[in-house]
């Protein structure tokens, strides 16, 4: 079936097929799970490291399909940040690479042990990582997403299938392509990594829909798709964050690491979830003129209350704040900045307005960095760091599925071992309960 057959408004036969479509693709991911789960440690790496190298060996390829969804982008009026997240450059499909190389170094997590002991009856107890099974992810403009997830989910043990939207369509089309025809030829099943573009909109409906095929749904992206797959998979979900980061200047800060750090927090790849969004002042914070120069310098559109206003240095315009400012994941070269009077000022003003996924600090005192962790529940705190910093490479984990800003199973970066679960094995010599 081809993609112009089906759109949002697709009949009623066509959604039936669309269906049958997605559900044969789970169940033929479910088989490939079986194979990859049991996949001893040096294949699934051989895997991984052939899969990197394929990229780089045909990224000619890829970069032409890139082209065409940069070229589309621009003619709907895309925005630079975004289409700098959709864009491939031939530093970008090393750098995807180079993460597949990492995660080829990493531990193999499943069969790991979690914890276990001998009860005093002498049953014994293990708690071991076990593969999901069939996961799935939905994400949008994001095609090292593709390869990130892909990679996750080989190494976990795991099989995925993958909707990457229509913006990436024809880069996501070629990256799946290699991804498989490698599988193919180092032995893993080709099903293992799989894709519902073609079916569009009523593709991913149908994917939301595939309780008991696919055992967890991931969502990344902006605010809309997230909360559209909160609300409507009936599949377990993974909530992934939207990123309205924070950032607060104490008072002790000095000039130059303030400046460094929120410059970089904020300008490094404005598009990306980990970028600062607000800046939180400290009334009496003396670096303050000297950031909001340098912010204004790298091209930074402030959006300020009154009394950061009266902070501007000479020849700096603003926008004036309101509240849908401080709800705001820019996602671009925008920030919104305000000032407080206190460090529990701050946050409160974070656990209003946040979106749980990452705030910082820039202090020089202890007890101010200490109090600011102790006091943030989002799920990444950072002290005198760049926000840019709440990425699963940066933290070692190789690569990462999402930044999971719920409280269950997993949260913050999501590497190998927020991609799988776990089973007890409990063995005795024949015990029976009294």
């Amino acid at each position: 079936m081809s993609t112009q057959q089906i759109d949002a408004t697709a009949g009623e036969t066509n959604e039936v097929d669309v269906i049958a479509a997605v559900n044969t693709i789970a169940d033929r991911a479910r088989t490939a799970s079986r194979i990859v789960s049991k996949a001893n440690r040096s294949w699934k790496d051989r895997a991984l490291r052939a899969i990197g190298e394929a990229l780089v060996a045909r990224q000619a390829a890829i970069l032409s399909a890139n082209e065409k969804d940069i070229s589309n982008g621009k003619e709907r009026g895309t925005s630079a940040a975004l289409l700098d997240r959709l864009s491939l450059t031939p530093e970008r499909i090393a750098g995807l690479a180079a993460s597949l190389e990492n995660l080829a170094g990493l531990p193999d997590p499943v069969g790991s042990v979690a914890r276990g002991q001998t009860l005093p009856n002498g049953l014994r107890l293990r708690q071991v990582h076990v593969p999901m099974g069939v996961v799935a992810a939905i994400y949008e403009a994001r095609p090292n997403v593709t390869v990130d997830i892909a990679g996750l989910a080989l190494k976990s043990g795991n099989a995925v299938i993958l909707r990457g939207g229509s913006a990436a369509a024809n880069t996501n089309e070629a990256l799946l392509g290699i991804i498989r025809d490698t599988l193919d030829r180092t032995g893993l099943p080709a099903d293992a990594v799989q894709s519902v573009d073609e079916y569009g909109r009523p593709g991913a409906n149908a994917l939301m829909k595939a309780r008991g095929r696919v055992d967890v749904l991931i969502p990344r992206g902006g605010h809309d798709l997230i909360q559209t797959v909160v609300t409507e998979s009936t599949v377990p979900v993974i909530e992934t964050g939207e990123g309205n980061v924070h950032i607060f200047l104490d008072e002790s800060a000095s000039e130059e690491m303030a400046v460094s750090i929120i410059v970089n927090a904020k300008t490094h790849r404005p598009s990306v979830c980990n970028t600062a969004e607000t800046l939180l002042i400290h009334k009496d914070a003396a670096a303050a003129p000297a950031v909001l120069a340098a912010l204004d310098a790298a091209g930074v559109r402030l959006h300020v209350d009154s009394r950061t206003r009266a902070l501007l240095p000479a020849g700096i315009n603003a926008e004036t704040a309101t509240d849908a400012d401080w709800a705001m994941e820019y996602m671009d070269l925008d920030m919104a900045v305000a000032v407080v009077d206190s460090l529990p000022e701050a946050v409160e003003h974070i656990r209003r307005w946040t979106s749980g996924h990452t705030e910082a600090i820039v202090t020089n005192n202890l007890a101010n960095s200490e109090q600011f962790i102790s006091d943030i529940e989002s799920a990444a705190v950072i002290v005198n760091a760049s926000t840019r910093f709440t990425d699963g490479g940066e933290l070692g984990l190789g690569a990462e599925v999402g930044i999971s800003t719920q409280k269950m199973h997993a949260r913050g970066p999501m590497g190998l071992r927020e991609l799988t679960t776990t089973k007890w094995i409990v063995q005795g010599d024949g015990h029976v309960r009294q």
